[in-house]
């Protein structure tokens, strides 16, 4: 983490080559028109981060909200809408600011997204923000219904949660969850936090909404395809991230979540520092793209 916010580490990082090739493999690249280009190469439906969290000033979250809507026009001009969305963190639009900035902003980037024929889902991060973020996901859904969510399945609250965002037409994408939590909100052991993925997984496709299942373990997305076939759900998606396990992606048809921007190198840090089980992780899908 120490790293993630040191300008001499970062310089070093970013010149070395073999972290040039972790960037170009993860990243989409700092601009709009680098996002629109490995959309448009990909092939497959995509949901795009602007990266950035923790907005400090009311400054900060409007260059963010600007990225967003210039985002959605390109892809609209590049006639990409249709197969993208973005994914948008409020932390990143004000979140820590004012709950009712965050909502605002994230409004006018919904309203955007109708406008260009597309949909957003709000990012879940730490679980000091889970209870506001559902709050804002209430209020956006007052408007667009389509508004997507993300549930952690180690954090020991999903299962309720998933109960409660399972109606018909509810957008939720699943994952395992990244960030340190503390073992009062959080399930520790990782077979553990597999096993409530399960137990989510199954809520979900009993439900009527459209669950997005976002993992690359492979045990996982073989559960996903059986589970499905006992409930008779074929209304969902699975969801990868760009760069790790290309060939699955296209196998599945999976939705990529493909980051950009300038803050990539704070990016993989926090990803790295997260879970240290990610260095490894990274490094592997360096040398296999299966």
């Amino acid at each position: 983490m120490a790293a993630s916010r040191n300008e001499t580490v970062r310089r070093l990082v970013a010149g070395a080559p073999v972290s040039r090739n972790v960037v170009q493999r993860f990243v989409a690249g700092e601009t709009t028109a680098d996002a629109v280009g490995v959309v448009r190469g990909l092939g497959l439906p995509v949901t795009l981060d602007y990266l950035g969290e923790d907005a400090t000033d009311e400054a900060q979250a409007e260059r963010t909200v600007q990225a967003y809507l210039e985002l959605l026009d390109a892809l609209h001009a590049a006639g990409l809408a249709e197969r993208s969305e973005v994914s948008v963190k409020l932390s990143a639009v004000g979140q820590a600011l004012d709950g009712s900035l965050a909502l605002t902003n994230a409004s006018r980037i919904c309203a955007a997204a109708e406008q260009c024929g597309t949909t957003v889902t709000l990012d879940m991060e730490d679980h000091t923000t889970t209870d506001s973020t559902l709050q804002v996901l209430h209020e956006l859904r007052r408007t667009w219904p389509w508004v997507g969510a993300v549930l952690q399945t180690y954090l020991h609250r999903t299962l309720d949660d998933c109960r409660q965002l399972a109606g018909p037409g509810s957008r939720v994408r699943l994952v395992k969850g990244a960030y340190a939590e503390p073992a009062e909100v959080a399930i520790q052991d990782p077979h553990e936090v597999d096993l409530n993925y399960v137990r989510c997984l199954n809520v979900l496709l009993a439900g009527e909404g459209y669950p997005m299942f976002a993992t690359h373990d492979p045990r996982l997305i073989e559960i996903i395809g059986e589970r499905a076939r006992w409930y008779d759900k074929t209304d969902f998606e699975y969801q990868m991230l760009y760069g790790v396990r290309p060939q699955e992606q296209v196998r599945l048809g999976a939705r990529i979540y493909v980051p950009y921007g300038e803050q990539w190198y704070g990016y993989l840090m926090r990803r790295l520092a997260e879970r240290p089980a990610n260095v490894t992780f990274f490094l592997r899908s360096l040398v296999s793209r299966s």
